[in-house]
């Protein structure tokens, strides 16, 4: 008797999943407990076990990679040794394998497939350019135009172009920003980083050469809603429903965060396994000094539990990361910072943000954070508002650090090292007066970090 393969529910809110591959072949003896297929559901990709035995059998309508499938989607059967599939089984009448009843129709969001109805063309006949053949909007535009009317988009020859093969394009999150600030659609252009990325230096190119007035730039874009797109947003809108946010401002002295760090860089690197111990970036030193300052003010670690308000332990105090991705931003947490030492604190935060940008991170790496840390100052911003990640009860966020002028306490001015710190609060579950404590022992922290980091 075969067992049906299908999509499972990785997040209560999950509703599709996005095929990422096989992980074992047409034919494999699959056993309970094997990793199968690789789906990503909601913010992270995992191995998908089986909870049953026998031959894995793919049907030839089968997923393929990038494929959007709702969950309880069925893509795969384990049948017994010997067991024929419906597929093979020749028909009566002609003697040729029937369609399978369960034929997948191509990826595509619900925006494509409207687009697709309403100027009546069956989204079948439609070839997708998206990731694994994923139909996107400009492919529905594309069939639905005659060749007469389509005009020709010819990609800016960059020099020294890097092959992508046969990936689809791939811009950084600055490229995007500035080719939308320009008017300029970047899927047409040819990257010279690696892989074929798209950089911001590629998308500046394109414009001055002129390749902003095409006819696909001067077009406006229907950007479809990912699954992932749309996660995020659902709980933005549930952070902002169910807390009531407050920020708080101020500045820190990081003259002496600024000078340990300058230490970190030219003390001899540190050999780990795999190589080399990373130097920890101003992020990963808040990081620690904030879990230490968590330790005096644990209300801003715990979180709202219905008829209770839960406070962390010691060795609980696992920290968000908020990492911007090529998918929007995600939040790796790190286990037990105050139980790190910062060189391991360092080589665990370089290692979940890497795996967040390549989309390697599995859900339980994104679960059971008490207090999340956003960092802009890259950017060059100075105060911004976090949101809250729920269930947690506050966020940071870090500005650019700059030099300004500042009155010392003799009278003198001096130049110094200013960083904007920028809080937000539950005011449900801590008030102000305790949130500013907390927040000026930061500063404290950041003023000092050599003593924290010692006690």
């Amino acid at each position: 008797m075969s067992h049906e393969i299908v999509i499972p529910r990785l997040g209560w809110s999950m509703e599709e999943g996005t095929f990422v591959g096989w992980l074992k072949k047409d034919g494999d003896l699959v056993r309970r407990g094997d990793a199968v297929f690789e789906l990503e559901g909601e913010k992270a990709s995992q191995d998908i076990e089986a909870v049953d035995e026998g031959i894995l059998r793919i049907p030839p309508t089968g997923p393929k990679p990038g494929s959007l499938l709702k969950v309880g989607a069925v893509v795969g059967y384990l049948v017994a040794a010997g067991e024929e599939t419906l597929w093979t089984v020749p028909s009566p009448m002609t003697n040729s394998p029937p369609a399978l009843e369960s034929a997948l129709p191509p990826a595509a969001a619900p925006s494509v497939r409207r687009q697709a109805r309403e100027a009546g063309i069956a989204i079948n006949d439609v070839a997708g350019t998206g990731p694994g053949g994923r139909v996107m909007a400009a492919d529905v535009h594309r069939t639905r135009t005659s060749p007469q009317q389509q005009e020709p988009v010819t990609a800016l020859p960059i020099a020294n172009p890097r092959p992508t093969h046969g990936r689809s394009a791939v811009a950084s999150p600055r490229a995007r920003r500035v080719a939308a600030e320009l008017g300029l659609n970047w899927s047409t252009l040819t990257g010279t980083g690696a892989n074929g990325r798209i950089r911001e230096r590629d998308v500046r190119a394109a414009a001055a050469s002129g390749h902003s007035s095409t006819s696909a730039a001067r077009a406006g874009q229907r950007l479809p809603l990912t699954s992932r797109r749309r996660v995020i947003a659902q709980r933005m809108v549930a952070s902002r429903q169910q807390t009531v946010p407050v920020t708080l401002t101020t500045k820190a002295d990081a003259t002496n965060l600024v000078n340990l760090r300058e230490q970190f860089k030219r003390r001899e690197p540190l050999k780990s396994v795999g190589g080399s111990t990373p130097i920890p970036s101003y992020q990963d030193i808040i990081t620690k000094l904030v879990a230490e300052v968590l330790k005096r003010h644990p209300r801003l670690a715990s979180r709202w539990d219905e008829d209770a308000i839960v406070l962390p332990a010691d060795d609980e105090l696992h920290l968000g990361l908020a990492v911007d991705t090529e998918e929007g931003l995600l939040v790796p947490v790190i286990r037990n910072v105050g139980g790190l030492s910062l060189s391991e604190l360092a080589g665990q935060s370089r290692r979940l943000a890497d795996q967040a940008r390549a989309g390697k991170l599995v859900a339980t790496e994104m679960q059971g954070g008490v207090f999340t840390i956003t960092n802009l100052g890259a950017f060059g911003i100075d105060a911004f508002t976090p949101v809250i990640n729920l269930p947690e009860a506050a966020i940071l966020g870090l500005g650019a650090i700059r030099r300004e002028p500042v009155v010392l306490d003799d009278g003198q001015i001096a130049a110094r090292h200013q960083l904007t710190l920028s809080l937000t609060f539950d005011h449900r579950i801590v008030d102000g007066a305790p949130a500013a404590r907390f927040l000026q022992d930061v500063v404290n922290a950041i003023a000092n970090p050599s003593a924290w980091l010692l006690g």
